[in-house]
């Protein structure tokens, strides 16, 4: 053999036979196969393993995409790229073209979150200001359109590169999604399920103008101010409490606290009698209000009901000083918890003189409201 055919064969060896990439990253979306002066053999064998796709490039123009599977490179396997260099009849000599793989995996557990507070305006809380974040899921489903729309000459292109772009673009998507889909603001956190498959839907179009699928989109949590998740919750539980029953429980708690006072019996009977008149009271107007709203279809629409009739107040007198005014009930709460008693003396308007509570006809009727004495045993 001939010192030109032993030059020729170790030139024709430097060429290389193998195309392949072993990907040891976990964020490489794109990686440019490197050889000398691009030349690629005829006859080089081509390997593309599961979650990869390799795109041939000639010249700045797309050549031809290869799916997993191993391929023996020629003018047969190679249809559009022999077209751009006019082969008609094979080749036996070296071709130049660049070769790109393209990482078809899933990316999951992807981060996103808004920048900046999303300002909504709400129908009872009036502006409010919400953030949000939660995870998402890729995979490029269509490498030659990456390559030309995104990647562009980059050698080696990673999920950084282009995860910001994608997180500014569900922030913005996220945002009209949120503020079209008109909620009351304590219920975005309760339909999270509903509004990432809502996103999901119409985040995807934008991510496949650019050959991404967007394949899974989760909503992990929706804050909010700690005053107004306060004043939500307040809402909340008032919306869902019995008003007659919370003015009566109240009542008899200041009654009972009353009645603790260390002032005297006195003031225990008048705090208790009180509190049996307020409780009284209270009840009445929750009632009253409550069968307004049931019977009369006005009361729900603002209009406002006649004014109560005008009820007497009494004054009376406990240890020499005058009190009240106050009017039926409340005096009937005070002769029951023993502040007064049929001796006491009582006026009100129209009377000319003081008089004890038992010669005033329209307060007789307390009298029977006290149990006689035990007989003695």
């Amino acid at each position: 053999m001939g010192i030109f055919d032993e030059i020729k064969k170790k030139l024709s060896n430097e060429f290389i036979d193998i195309i392949e990439w072993l990907d040891n990253t976990n964020d490489t979306l794109v990686h440019r196969f490197e050889r000398y002066q691009n030349e690629i053999k005829n006859g080089a064998q081509l390997i593309v393993r599961e979650g990869q796709m390799a795109v041939f490039i000639n010249e700045g123009q797309l050549a031809d995409v290869f799916s997993p599977g191993t391929y023996t490179l020629n003018t047969q396997n190679l249809p559009i790229l022999a077209t751009l260099k006019g082969w008609k009849y094979g080749f036996n000599s070296p071709f130049k073209a660049e070769v790109y793989f393209v990482s078809t995996r899933l990316f999951t557990d992807e981060k996103w979150g808004t920048k900046n507070p999303i300002t909504l305006n709400d129908e009872r809380f009036g502006f409010v200001e919400i953030r949000a974040f939660g995870t998402y899921a890729f995979k490029i489903n269509d490498p030659g359109k990456f390559i030309k729309d995104v990647v562009g000459t980059d050698s080696n292109f990673t999920n950084y590169e282009i995860n910001e772009h994608l997180k500014s673009l569900i922030s913005t998507r996220f945002t009209d999604t949120i503020g079209e889909a008109n909620l009351p603001i304590e219920l975005y956190a309760a339909n999270t399920n509903e509004l990432s498959d809502t996103c999901l839907e119409v985040m995807n179009p934008e991510f496949n103008s650019v050959g991404i699928s967007l394949e899974k989109f989760y909503i992990e949590n929706v804050s909010m101010p700690e005053d107004l998740k306060k004043e939500i919750f307040e809402y909340s539980r008032l919306n869902k409490l019995d008003l007659d029953k919370l003015a009566k429980f109240k009542a008899a708690k200041a009654m009972e606290v009353a009645a603790a006072n260390e002032s005297g019996a006195a003031g225990a009977g008048m705090g208790m009698g009180m509190g049996f008149a307020m409780a009284q009271q209270m009840g009445t107007l929750f009632n009253q209000q409550t069968q307004s709203t049931t019977t009369n279809p006005t009361a729900s629409t603002g209009a406002t009901p006649p004014p109560l009739p005008n009820q007497p107040q009494y004054f009376y007198a406990v240890n020499g000083q005058q009190a009240g005014p106050v009017n039926y009930e409340a005096l009937k709460g005070l002769f029951a918890g023993g502040s007064i008693n049929a001796e006491t003396l009582v006026w009100k308007q129209g009377m000319p003189n003081w008089a004890s509570l038992q010669s005033v006809p329209e307060l007789q009727n307390l009298l029977g409201s006290v149990p006689p004495p035990l007989p003695n045993n």
